[in-house]
C-alpha cells in the first residue's frame, strides 16, 4: 500500500473483506476508499477517521424496506435463512426486527454455510417452523441457490423472498419458471440518472441490471471528481473533497457527463454528482439509498416500484 503509493481504493466488495481492508490497510495509511457493494450496518459506525465511504446503502435500510414489501403483499409469517457472514447476519437482523415491529412473525432465523453440496437439513428446519414463506438472504451462486434447489426438490417452499445478494440472471438461468412470483429488493432507482446509465451500459454491451453496477460506476466517478476538485492525487486531499462533489451545492451531474464535471471543477466551480444511483452521502459518508422492488415475471426480474 505505502510502497506502491496507492492514492485511493475503489472497493472493496463484500462487507467482511471491506471491514478488514478499512481497519488494517486503508485507515491506518490514510487512504480513502469507496465501496460500491459493502452493505453491513456495522460499517456505519466503523472508526474510519472519515476515510471510508460507500455508494451502497446500509442493510439496515434494506431490511426495513424488504419487511414492508413482504407485509404489503399480505405475508404475516416468514422463515429466514441467511449466509453466515457479516452481510447475511446484518441483513437478517435488520429484516427480522423490522418485520416483527410491523406485526409480522418470524418463527425461525437460521444461518446457512456457503459451499455445501446438500442443504436438505437447513430446509427441513425452516419448513418445520411452520412458516409457508421463506426469505433467502444469501448469495445467488452460493448457499442461497442451494437452499432454493432443496426447497423446490422437497416441495418445502414454492415462493421465495430475496435480499439483494440473490438477485441475478444466473438464478433465472438455474430455476426458470419455478421462480415465478418470487420477489425481493435491490439498491437502485428509476431516476433520470439511472435511465441514462442503463442506456449507456446497454450501448456498451453491458447488462445494467446486475447487482451494484450503477453503484460501481458512481464510486469510481466520485474518486475521479474528488481528485479534480482537490487538484491533487494526495490521499488526504482526495478524502477531503469526496463529500463536496457527491452532495449539493453544485451543478447536477449524470452518467456520461464526467467530462463536463471535470471542466467545471477545473474552472473552480462546484458539482453535485447524481450519477446512476441518485448519489447523496450521509454525514458518515454512505449512500442514503433507494431500493427497487423486483418480482420474477415471465423469466426475468421485473421492476414493480421504487421505495
Amino acid at each position: 500500500m505505502t510502497s506502491e503509493r496507492v492514492n485511493a481504493i475503489f472497493g472493496a466488495d463484500c462487507s467482511g473483506v471491506t471491514t478488514a481492508i478499512a481497519n488494517n490497510v486503508a485507515v491506518p495509511n490514510g487512504v480513502p476508499m469507496i465501496s460500491p457493494s459493502a452493505t453491513s450496518p456495522a460499517l456505519t459506525t466503523i472508526n474510519d477517521n472519515g476515510f471510508f465511504f460507500r455508494t451502497a446503502p446500509s442493510d439496515a435500510r434494506q431490511g426495513e424496506v424488504l419487511a414492508n414489501v413482504v407485509k404489503q403483499r399480505g405475508i404475516g409469517e416468514i422463515a429466514v435463512t441467511y449466509t453466515n457472514n457479516d452481510y447475511g447476519k446484518g441483513l437478517a437482523d435488520s429484516f427480522s426486527n423490522a418485520f416483527k415491529a410491523i406485526g409480522g412473525k418470524v418463527p425461525i432465523v437460521a444461518a446457512h454455510e456457503d459451499g455445501k453440496g446438500d442443504y436438505s437439513a437447513e430446509v427441513g428446519a425452516l419448513a418445520a417452523s411452520g412458516a409457508k414463506e421463506v426469505a433467502v438472504l444469501g448469495y445467488v451462486d452460493q448457499g442461497g441457490r442451494g437452499i432454493i434447489r432443496s426447497s423446490l426438490d422437497t416441495g418445502a417452499f414454492s415462493r421465495f423472498v430475496f435480499g439483494d445478494g440473490m438477485v441475478g440472471q444466473s438464478l433465472i438461468d438455474n430455476f426458470g419458471k419455478d421462480l415465478e412470483g418470487s420477489f425481493g429488493t435491490l439498491p437502485g432507482s428509476d431516476s433520470p440518472g439511472a435511465t441514462k446509465f442503463n442506456e449507456m451500459a446497454k450501448a456498451a454491451g453491458i447488462d445494467p441490471s446486475g447487482p451494484y453496477r450503477g453503484e460501481s460506476y458512481d464510486a469510481a466517478a466520485l474518486l475521479v471528481l474528488a481528485m479534480q476538485a482537490a487538484k491533487s492525487a494526495d490521499r488526504a486531499a482526495i478524502q477531503a473533497k469526496i463529500m463536496s462533489v457527491a452532495n449539493a451545492p453544485g451543478e447536477k451531474i449524470l452518467p456520461g457527463e464526467l467530462g463536463k464535471a471535470l471542466k467545471i471543477l477545473a474552472d473552480g466551480g462546484e458539482v453535485d454528482y447524481q450519477g446512476a444511483t441518485d448519489v447523496e452521502l450521509t454525514d458518515v459518508g454512505e449512500a442514503a439509498g433507494s431500493y427497487k422492488e423486483l418480482e420474477v415475471k415471465a423469466g426475468k426480474f421485473a421492476l414493480i416500484k421504487v421505495h
